[in-house]
């Protein structure tokens, strides 16, 4: 009896072990980590369902990036679950990455088999894992959950019954923004850019930023009355479904991360050369670093005001990221709220960032502009 009693005890311990051994491998500073405001999860809708045409379905699909150190051997995977248990699991490219650097990495729907496509709209739970065969080790690096919905195609009616488009839910994006720096084409992260980005529902296009600190507006110079180093916008990142949806839709399923570029605009200057005024000039590059305190971009959006997005800049020239590092974001790009202007981005749910941001990780410490 006492041997049973030894042995039950030794196998609870181990059970204890092993358990907090997977704690330290997904806890450990040296561990890979997701950078949460990289992840764009999307569905790819097929058509086809179950060998039949009548019907379309979907399949997910993911993009993310992962922050080294990543060993030889490492796998990433994702795994998805319909409430009614587990659906499908799929490799991502994965290649070894030092401590310091990151890594992009996707998989599209094309990597998923059709006989998986599935017509569930709702809510779907995935995880993103790492495991190494050589290390015997498999660790969650992010759990989320994303929202699924569907809309008829834009084919005629009589075709297209049960030809549903698939698409995934991203609201939650709209209340949130972002300040960072970028290098200077000459002197790299000795005279770095500002850069703010937000997100569009809608169509992307025409958008005009302007920043202000103490209510003037900064960051303009001219010449001969030409306007050098425009704050300039792009679109880096476009979500939208695999087919085009039914006109009745709100902006049709289309978000859009919108980056607005200050050329004029940097953190600091640590170069030591002074700059200097061609004559005839009007206005100075700004410097964050000796100008801390309040700023304000207000963008235009097909000459309406849209969006206004204010930020505090500390002494050392950098926009408070205190939200950044609470939440872990696994990137140094401050996270700042977006007042969303007017009626460009249509019909859109403005309490999903509470619930659903970073599918389903909301932030600590933020709140959203009314």
């Amino acid at each position: 009896m006492r041997h049973f009693i030894s042995l039950a005890c030794l196998l609870v311990g181990l059970s204890i072990l092993a358990s907090r051994t997977s704690i330290v491998l997904a806890q450990d500073a040296d561990a890979p980590t997701i950078a949460k405001d990289s992840i764009q999860v999307t569905a790819y809708t097929l058509n086809s369902y179950q060998k039949s045409f009548d019907t379309w379905s979907w399949v997910p699909q993911i993009q993310f990036r992962v922050n080294g150190p990543i060993t030889s051997g490492s796998q990433l995977w994702t795994e998805w679950k319909l409430p009614t248990g587990p659906w499908v699991k799929f490799d991502c490219k994965t290649e070894e990455v030092k401590k310091g650097k990151w890594v992009k990495t996707e998989s599209n729907g094309h990597d998923v088999p059709e006989d998986k496509g599935s017509t569930y709209t709702g809510p779907v739970d995935f995880t993103i894992h790492l495991r190494n065969e050589l290390a015997g080790t498999d660790v969650v690096l992010f759990t989320g959950k994303m929202k699924v919905a569907k809309e008829h195609s834009n084919e005629s009616a009589a075709k297209t019954a049960e030809h549903n488009v698939y698409y995934v839910d991203q609201d939650w994006n709209l209340p949130i923004g972002y300040v960072y720096l970028t290098r200077d084409s000459v002197s790299a992260m000795n005279l770095p850019t500002v850069n703010v980005a937000f997100w569009a529902r809608g169509d992307a296009t025409d958008f005009q930023p302007h920043l202000f600190y103490q209510g003037k507006e900064v960051g303009k110079i001219t010449f001969e009355n030409n306007e050098m180093g425009k704050a300039s916008f792009k679109a880096d990142t476009s979500i939208e479904p695999t087919h085009t949806v039914d006109d009745s839709l709100p902006q049709k399923a289309q978000w859009s991360r919108i980056v607005c570029t200050f050329p004029n605009v940097k953190a600091w200057d640590k170069t030591g050369q002074p700059a200097k005024a061609l004559p005839g000039q009007k206005g100075t590059r700004h410097i964050l670093k000796d100008n801390p305190g309040e700023y304000e971009v207000k963008v235009l959006w097909k000459g309406k005001l849209a969006r206004s997005i204010k930020f505090t800049v500390g002494p050392d020239g950098k926009a408070d990221d205190s939200i950044t590092k609470t939440n872990k974001m696994g990137d140094d790009r401050a996270i700042v709220p977006v007042q969303i202007i007017g009626d460009q981005d249509g019909q859109w749910d403005k309490d999903a960032w509470k619930t659903d941001a970073f599918y389903g990780n909301p932030l600590t410490g933020f709140t959203a502009v009314p």
